[in-house]
């Protein structure tokens, strides 16, 4: 539930990062709110959407945000634009020229970066694009600074005449800590200025504003030198250099034993700071996530503090994985340590005893009822190689569907397919699929779909409309018909945009008629061009919304046991419903079982079991 923060101005309350960006942006001023959702950035914008004095937008993907939010600042307004770390990539074209034309009013980009990988296919650091890209880096560790360091990017940005990034982590963006609410400052709209030496990147304007980049680096360089961005803890022999939720995390193992250099703008660095800090102390090391980035630039400059050489650049530094990399640094300290100081030792402090029980492993699954459950059966069950793409469906690569050969960055389904199909032959596309998502379809396969057309492909691509973003927690996108505040809006017309790119061959079938989508592939798959697949059906959690129904709810299934005969022909769509149970006593059968506490009623099961034993509860 989100509160009214409007009413709880000048309050204390707890937030998380990722509500504290958005309340944050909306006391610095900010007009305009653009993004595509993506974990761990996604409640950026639904809870920026909740105040009325911000416009915000789901766009089509991060490159169309940007460009909204780069319109919108030049026009004169303070903007922000969110997106998780690899949506830097889709927008990175008009982030680089952005640097060199410089906004008119603040512009603010959110990287939500996601060391481990808890919902990424890759955990890149952000902090390289900032660097090449010749922007100024902020990183927040808590919920506060979340707040803080949008109001002073705001205001480095129209200073500086530059975007500024603000890199955020998955830790950041979903704890919670207390913040203190303000007031909204209204910042009246910048005159816009026609300017186009200044907007319009002809070489020959490029080649004249790079010396202003350049010397606008040097200017932010001489600002991290004494911003409050950049501060000295405590004092001891053993100097530490850190910053974002390892801060925290520093704090937790070591207390106020050791000297710390918390750098909240890592770039540009400030030189002069960090080299009185690295010559004030015994031992130097820097504590970062992923790359080594920060001890880079201190290596370029002579020194040699320990670094990645004590510490992973793979995954997240937790309290446990710190102390277990410096275990006589930790017991120099009085501050209590959460994990076991031998490094080689396995066992943090989840774990009890040595008596307690290892729990099963839990991977993740397709929800009970989940429409795509029944498409990838049927591309299982015909042997095809499939293409796939970023989305729940992804979910169907796994056992026991394990239904998708490729899955690489949004948008790559369509445009892999048609490669296999050019390298290996028109053959091997008669058993080739391209699987994409009604909202990754949006954000970067339709280019890919006009290339098919384009290039005389064969190609067959299946689009899963489920009526929503679902990965990412159901967003709203252009295919549903509503805006990211529920406002009823213009719906694409999937059918209609295939054929206005040239495909001719475009079927709607429902993946739970699974004889009728079976006899679709196939046809598809046999002829030579193009052919679009809608696959429509609602995601099962779909939130009720004004003038869009909930999928019909059906009575959960059940098992007759005495018709079951054990065969698991059921369990080979890997509903979570379904379990094996032991035999009854003198059987060797173990038969199935329905969970009925979680069965939605889909059917699937009742359609694959040939004994006919399973059947709805209401008969």
């Amino acid at each position: 539930m989100r509160m009214n923060y409007e009413e709880k101005a000048t309050m204390k309350v707890l937030m998380t990062g990722n509500e504290a960006i958005a309340r944050g942006a909306w006391e610095a001023g900010v007009i305009v709110c653009a993004a595509y959702p993506g974990t761990p950035s996604t409640e950026i914008i639904e809870n920026a959407a909740t105040y009325k004095e911000m416009y915000s937008e789901w766009s089509p993907n991060e490159k169309v945000a940007l460009e909204v939010g780069l319109g919108a600042a030049i026009g004169g307004g303070r903007t922000l634009v969110a997106m998780k770390h690899v949506g830097v990539n889709v927008a990175a074209d008009p982030l680089f020229t952005l640097s060199y034309t410089g906004i008119n009013a603040g512009l603010v980009l959110i990287s939500a970066d996601d060391p481990g990988m808890h919902s990424s296919q890759d955990e890149q650091d952000n902090r390289h694009y900032g660097r090449a890209a010749k922007i100024p880096i902020l990183e927040p560790s808590d919920s506060q600074e979340c707040l803080d360091f949008v109001r002073v990017a705001l205001e480095l940005s129209e200073e500086y005449d530059t975007p500024v990034m603000l890199r955020m982590t998955t830790r950041v963006s979903h704890s919670q800590s207390l913040v203190n609410l303000g007031e909204r400052r209204e910042i009246p709209l910048g005159p816009y200025i026609k300017n186009p030496g200044k907007y319009v990147m002809l070489p020959g304007h490029g080649r004249l504003r790079h010396p202003i980049v350049e010397e606008r680096l040097h200017k932010l360089a001489e600002y991290a030198e004494t911003s409050q961005l950049n501060r000295i803890e405590g004092k001891g022999k053993q100097g530490i250099i850190t910053n974002g939720i390892t801060y925290q995390y520093v704090r937790e193992v070591f207390g106020k034993d050791v000297s710390l250099l918390k750098l909240g703008m890592t770039y540009p660095l400030p030189r002069g700071l960090i080299t009185d800090f690295i010559q004030s102390v015994d031992t130097c090391y820097v504590i970062e996530e992923l790359d080594p980035f920060i001890e880079d630039h201190i290596r370029a400059w002579g020194f040699s503090p320990h670094g990645k050489d004590v510490f992973p650049a793979i995954g997240e530094l937790l309290p446990e994985t710190i102390a277990a990399c410096v275990p006589h640094l930790t017991q120099e300290t009085s501050a209590p340590v959460s994990a076991a100081a031998d490094p080689a030792s396995s066992k943090t402090n989840r774990e009890t005893s040595d008596d307690a029980p290892v729990l099963p492993g839990r991977p993740p699954v397709l929800c009970p009822g989940c429409p795509h459950r029944a498409v990838f059966y049927v591309l299982n069950r015909l042997k095809l190689t499939v293409s796939g793409d970023i989305g729940c469906y992804t979910l169907g690569a796994l056992a026991p569907l394990n239904a998708m050969d490729t899955t690489i960055c949004m948008g790559a389904s369509i445009g892999a397919a048609l490669g296999m199909e050019k390298a290996r032959g028109k053959d091997f596309a008669r058993n080739l699929v391209a699987v994409i998502g009604d909202s990754t379809f949006v954000h970067s396969g339709i280019t890919a779909l006009i290339d098919v057309v384009y290039n005389r492909g064969t190609t067959t691509t299946l689009i899963l409309d489920n009526s929503t973003t679902g990965m990412t927690g159901h967003q709203e996108n252009p295919t549903t018909g509503f805006t990211v505040g529920g406002e009823v809006t213009v719906q694409i017309d999937l059918p209609l945009l295939a054929k206005a790119v040239g495909v001719k061959r475009i079927v709607e079938v429902d993946p739970f008629d699974l004889d009728h989508f079976t006899e679709v592939l196939k046809t598809e798959l046999a002829v030579e061009e193009p052919s679009v697949i809608i696959v429509r059906r609602p995601c099962v959690l779909v939130r009720p919304v004004s003038g869009r129904s909930k999928v019909a709810s059906q009575p959960p299934v059940s098992v007759d046991a005495d018709l079951c005969t054990g065969c698991a022909q059921c369990l080979r769509i890997g509903c979570p419903c379904l379990v094996k149970i032991e035999p009854e006593t003198g059987s060797k059968i173990r038969k199935v079982s329905v969970d009925a506490s979680q069965c939605t009623g889909c059917g699937l099961c009742v359609s694959l079991c040939r004994p006919q034993a399973i059947v709805r509860k209401d008969g």
